[in-house]
């Protein structure tokens, strides 16, 4: 919401010398409206910047544009000539005005924004005192077609940085979704008055006429969705009146574009007053205006253009014709405002926020109304945001008030609350005396009555623009935002004996750590992917990732579904980081996938607050969930470890990504059991299968290489996914410390030629389970391939290392442990030594 300064002290009385800035830190601090950003509107410009009167234009020829001279006033009459020749030369470009226009001059000495000096020159031949200025060049918008022509009754000599409103501030606030009020000046300008305690004038505090049957027809055939609908008529409207100058700029400075007018004025209401107005060309409508549900097989050309195919939950404003506007959204283009309008009806209404809601996304149609409509626009301001349109109608477009009212339907408020007036200070852990309390629910604009004889109890009416306020906890969160956050003690909770982390949070940190210290840094992903995402992956039709669960209102049509991979975020992360320069990466995940019940329940079950649920509530709200596993997941690119003065670095490949799998297996004291294997997204030949006790938990490898290709990603990277939950044991595994050994010991060196296809982790555990007791570890220490092997062939040389816990080995004794070893692997895998 973006809040003019001046407009805002229109309506409250704010102490002498309060800057914007303190205004927003006064609205931060509260809570009635979080900063975003303090735009000083004409940033960089300084005058002298007048308005001026064109006195004389003589057109150059014999350039390659058409050019102006022009003699401009500058000087109010008043006054005489000034020290500067009055009028001044100016050379000009623009075509858009013409001899007695009021303009705004740049004299020489004024800077403009973006540091455009103005001074005297000579151009085109003739001299040049100053710049007749656009719109743009003065920092008031993009338009640079033509210069700004203002009205006739403009000051001529009037300083036009003020005349402008120049000098003024923009404050940007950042509204939450239960503070819809918040986006109008009435809802800031409250907030503000009751941050300074400092009177509010309410500008929809209007006298107001009551319905009658002399007002346009209106029938409201769903009061559920249209509870209050008021219509009045202004007939005799200049259909050329301009929209003067104050007007244009308050739209300009609040984000929003002048038009016309009639809607400039509906514009200037809505942001005024936080309620939407729509206007409709009398001449085009047919018939009374009827709100009610669409039906099957209507359609509705909005104001935008687009056709549109409604749904029978769209509530509609229609007429004889059929629709006319989807309501609380945007209006139709058959009854839209033009050049020629001199009559209008003026619409405005209350309607109920979910369904504007659900219209607007299933339109993907947001509008500045629906935002309004969808947060609770206030039903009580309803009449007199009409009443103040035919005001300015009547002032601004010389329109004369038609005498008919309509008003279907009633103001409703929100229902009355009883609260002990203790409960804000309990909540907070404050002691908030009951003036306090009693105070800040007055500001807020609630009615306040006794409950019962004690007098402890008080019955709370919200105003009829906090639809959001409907519990006792509502009303001591406002009794707390006001009194000030700063005033809450921090007190740290007092954990009782014997709780702590649980053993599967053990064990997440312990993985998250394990992998940080190993290198990898943490990154979350949003848990959303479409099936662009997945056809990257390469997955093939039917896979189990391809079952997604799909989200009814997603962030992003291009990712409506819950994660089923941890990989599609992860490598998204990898390449905005590779993108902004940034090579060598290691990063992991720990998050929650999403796979769908094959007989979970079509909705979930709404469970009531007001007490713990029972077990078979709570057994009914699981079976209406996903099941979601919970994974981590690692990507590698570039080097693993850097070049320097030691030599050229190493780059990360397959064989890090299994490590990455070794690293989580420690951390949960189990073991990993890894195995070749072919799985999208891995490349076929450089796959592994992770495994425990013979189950599937993973894979890990390099990525196939049109998988990078398709995402952009760096030659060779690596990735491993494996689901954690399999991982974890029952229970918490104690760590048995190692023994140590006063006896030596005793290596044995083996080569074994096997074929290519044979994984080096059968052979070790062959050999593992062939060399006896004595064995104390196994490592792989080398791989050939070559000619002197054979084709199809590699050589895998291990080192054994062999100990007894009470006497020295014999070497005839580490001999036969290793020969043990070597028959069992050759039995085996069919390893022989290598000669």
């Amino acid at each position: 919401m973006h809040v003019p300064y001046s407009w805002l002290q229109d309506y409250v009385a704010l102490p002498d010398g309060t800057t914007a800035f303190a205004v927003a830190d006064e609205l931060t601090r509260t809570g009635g409206g979080k900063l975003e950003t303090i735009e000083r509107v004409g940033e960089g410009l300084t005058g002298p910047l007048v308005v001026g009167q064109v006195a004389a234009i003589e057109e150059l020829t014999g350039f390659k544009k058409p050019i102006r001279h022009c003699q401009v006033v500058v000087t109010a009459a008043a006054e005489g000539p000034g020290s500067a020749a009055d009028p001044q030369l100016i050379v000009c470009g623009a075509r858009n005005f013409a001899v007695g226009d009021h303009v705004v001059v740049a004299l020489p000495g004024a800077v403009l924004p973006g540091d455009f000096h103005i001074a005297a020159r000579k151009t085109y031949s003739r001299d040049s005192n100053g710049m007749i200025c656009s719109a743009r060049e003065l920092g008031m918008g993009d338009d640079h077609d033509g210069i700004i022509v203002l009205a006739a009754d403009s000051p001529v000599g009037a300083d036009a940085i003020a005349y402008l409103g120049l000098d003024d501030e923009v404050i940007e606030f950042e509204v939450t979704p239960d503070r819809g009020y918040t986006l109008s000046l009435r809802g800031i300008a409250r907030e503000a008055a009751t941050g300074f305690d400092v009177p509010f004038r309410d500008p929809a505090a209007l006298a107001v006429p009551a319905g009658d049957d002399g007002g346009y027809p209106v029938v409201v055939e769903d009061p559920a969705g249209c509870d209050l609908f008021v219509a009045r008529t202004v007939t005799g409207i200049d259909p050329q009146a301009p929209s003067p100058l104050w007007l244009q700029r308050r739209l300009q400075m609040s984000g929003m574009r002048p038009i016309s007018l009639i809607v400039d004025i509906t514009n200037y209401v809505m942001l005024e007053l936080g309620q939407p107005i729509h206007a409709y060309d009398r001449a085009r409508l047919s018939g009374p205006i009827v709100v009610r549900r669409a039906a099957a097989g209507e359609v509705l050309e909005t104001l935008d253009g687009a056709k549109r195919q409604l749904d029978p939950g769209d509530l509609l404003i229609t007429d004889d014709s059929g629709p006319i506007g989807l309501a609380g959204v945007m209006g139709g283009a058959s009854t839209e405002i033009h050049d020629g309008s001199t009559e209008v009806v003026v619409e405005a209404a209350h309607f109920e926020a979910t369904s504007i809601a659900r219209t607007v996304r299933r339109h993907k149609l947001h509008s500045e109304a629906s935002k309004r409509f969808e947060r609770g626009a206030d039903p009580g301001a309803t009449a007199a945001a009409a009443q103040r349109v035919v005001d300015l109608l009547v002032e601004l477009a010389g329109g004369t008030a038609g005498a008919g009212v309509t008003v279907v339907g009633e103001v409703t408020r929100p229902a009355p609350i009883t609260i002990p007036w203790t409960h804000p200070g309990r909540v907070a852990g404050v002691d908030y005396t009951r003036e306090e309390t009693e105070r800040r629910l007055l500001q807020v604009g609630c009615d306040l009555a006794p409950a019962g004889e004690g007098g402890e109890d008080l019955v709370v009416t919200p105003p009829s623009w906090r639809p959001d306020l409907r519990d006792p906890n509502d009303l001591a969160e406002e009794v707390i935002r006001l009194e000030g956050f700063d005033r809450l003690p921090s007190t740290l909770p007092q954990a009782a004996a014997g709780t702590g982390y649980t053993h599967l949070q053990r064990i997440r940190r312990r993985v998250g750590t394990a992998l940080a210290s190993a290198g990898y840094t943490e990154v979350i992903a949003y848990p959303f992917l479409g099936q662009a995402d997945l056809d990257a992956l390469g997955l093939p039709e039917g896979d189990p990732r391809r079952n997604t669960v799909l989200l009814a209102n997603p962030i992003s049509e291009e990712q409506p579904s819950m994660r089923t991979t941890l990989l599609p975020g992860l490598l998204a992360a990898l390449r905005r980081n590779v993108g902004r320069g940034t090579a060598d990466l290691a990063l992991f995940e720990q998050g929650l996938v999403f796979r769908p019940r094959k007989d979970a329940a079509p909705v979930a079950p709404r469970l009531t607050v007001e007490r713990r649920p029972t077990d078979e509530e709570l057994a009914s709200l699981d079976a209406a969930l996903p099941l979601q596993p919970r994974r981590v997941a690692v990507v590698l690119s570039g080097l693993r470890e850097p070049a320097g003065w030691w030599g050229a670095g190493r780059p990360a490949g397959w064989q890090d990504a299994i490590e990455a799998a070794r690293v989580i297996a420690d951390a949960c004291r189990v073991e990993l059991e890894i195995t070749q294997d072919q799985h999208e997204p891995w490349h076929p030949g450089r796959c592994a299968r992770l495994g425990r006790d013979g189950r599937l938990v993973g894979h890990a490898g390099e990525l196939h290489p049109r998988v990078v290709a398709e995402l952009g990603l760096p030659p060779r990277t690596a990735a491993m996914e494996l689901e954690l939950d399999r991982m974890i044991p029952v229970e918490e595994v104690l760590t048995q410390a190692p023994s140590i050994s006063s006896m030596p010991v005793a290596t044995q060196d083996v080569a074994l030629v096997v074929d290519a296809a044979v994984a080096e982790h059968d052979v070790e555990a062959a050999l593992r389970a062939g060399a006896g007791e004595l064995l104390e570890s196994v490592r792989l220490f080398d791989v050939y391939t070559g000619e002197r092997i054979g084709e199809g062939r590699k050589s895998l040389a291990f080192a054994l290392r062999f100990r007894a816990p009470d006497r020295t080995l014999t070497a005839e004794e580490a001999t036969q442990a290793r020969d043990s070893a070597v028959a069992l692997a050759g039995t085996r895998t069919g390893a022989v030594l290598r000669s």
